[in-house]
């Protein structure tokens, strides 16, 4: 008895797979993560748009697709968006998929999504695998004392990667605080409330961790899910100072990483800070004929603060 080979343009009712945009999530790590769907969706369609087709065919080799690939990258996203929507309505079934996890989730992917959609066509999202969700149901802040009564335990933000310059990274980590002293020179923040999810780094994971600890306290309870679904998947999970300690101990750190956290009050200004960095350095310029510049030095120093974080709260009292 012969078997003839599945159709795979198929769908499950035996319809064709229909003409459209497909965002494929694809393994993380583990190739085992793959979707049935996945795996006949990427054998279905027309072509296959890759964040690096070298990385995507890594896998399309070991499940025996060879449906043709194209480049879409943050470098070239705007002009193949474009080129792919024409495709699209005329009739192209297209996947898109990243290097790992879903599509258009710190990766290329949104904008031929919003272009595909003005232009009328079809967008079908094929769900897999995702770092940030695998970190956060493993990382055992949900339902925790550390969500506190008045939040949502089951609330959470997805910040994407934070920013690589020290003073924009430690400004918008200091915009997760749940609560401020009453005089402090630091802006308030959103009243934060949840879990925080960021994507980090190897080489960036400790300075983050060291501004954290800054901001928040050498207590403040943090999550660092490392290599996820891979051979060497790691969780540390304690007071930021410790884990910081335990990453700084080795020699390298590798691996893609997911940060998370319930932000706790802020410690980096004292109760004497001035409630005008603007006012202090008006009032030393003109007591003292300092320049701006020394001003602030003398204010960071009285207050123990970094000059760079008096001079963006200046700098915000400014533009108000």
């Amino acid at each position: 008895m012969t078997f003839d080979p599945p159709d795979h343009t198929e769908s499950p009712n035996g319809q064709p797979l229909a003409p459209g945009l497909y965002l494929v999530a694809t393994p993380i790590g583990n190739l085992e993560d793959i979707t049935l769907r996945a795996l006949r969706v990427l054998r279905s369609v027309d072509k296959i748009a890759c964040e690096d087709t070298r990385q995507t065919q890594k896998l399309l080799n070991h499940f025996d697709i060879r449906t043709p690939t194209v480049s879409y990258h943050m470098h070239n996203e705007a002009g193949r968006a474009v080129e792919l929507a024409t495709a699209l309505k005329s009739g192209a079934r297209i996947a898109v998929v990243s290097d790992a996890g879903t599509p258009g989730i710190a990766d290329p992917g949104g904008q031929i999504a919003a272009a595909a959609i003005a232009a009328g066509v079809p967008v079908f999202p094929i769900p897999g695998a995702n770092a940030a969700i695998s970190a956060l149901i493993a990382s055992g802040l949900a339902g925790t004392a550390l969500v506190s009564s008045d939040d949502n335990p089951e609330q959470f933000t997805f910040h994407g990667f934070l920013p690589s310059k020290e003073g924009q990274r430690r400004t918008a980590l200091e915009g997760l605080k749940t609560r401020v002293p009453q005089v402090s020179i630091l802006r308030p923040g959103n009243d934060a409330a949840g879990i925080q999810i960021f994507y980090e780094t190897p080489h960036r994971i400790l300075a983050t961790l060291a501004d954290i600890e800054s901001i928040f306290g050498a207590t403040q309870h943090v999550v660092v899910a490392r290599e996820l679904t891979k051979l060497h998947e790691e969780f540390l999970r304690g007071a930021v100072s410790e884990v910081r300690a335990t990453l700084a101990a080795r020699a390298t750190v590798r691996g893609e990483i997911v940060l998370l956290f319930v932000p706790a009050a802020a410690v980096t200004a004292s109760d004497t800070a001035p409630a005008s960095i603007a006012a202090e350095v008006r009032e030393l310029m003109k007591s003292q004929s300092l320049s701006e510049k020394d001003a602030l030095k003398q204010i960071a120093r009285a207050h123990n603060i970094g000059k760079s974080e008096a001079y963006r709260e200046l700098q915000r009292e400014r533009g108000k």
